[in-house]
């Protein structure tokens, strides 16, 4: 089952217009791109799906990464 037709499920079910349903099932995902974005790379923790973070490794990549570039 893709998707759209869950949402109209949903949709139909809880008597909600679509772009509610929508709006309410990629929230999670927006903040987490919020949260992501501020470059404070705090975790995330989402109910069911898990705790989202960046590795310590990786955070100093991109630490170098942006200290070289600033140099250049």
């Amino acid at each position: 089952m893709d998707e759209k037709t869950v949402i109209q499920i949903l949709a139909s079910e809880y008597n909600l217009p679509i772009s509610k349903v929508e709006e309410i099932v990629y929230y999670q995902f927006k903040y987490t791109a919020e949260i992501i974005r501020e470059g404070k790379f705090e975790s995330v923790r989402l109910p069911y799906l898990g705790k989202f973070h960046v590795r310590k490794g990786r955070l100093y990549h991109l630490n170098e990464k942006s200290d070289r570039s600033i140099g250049e």
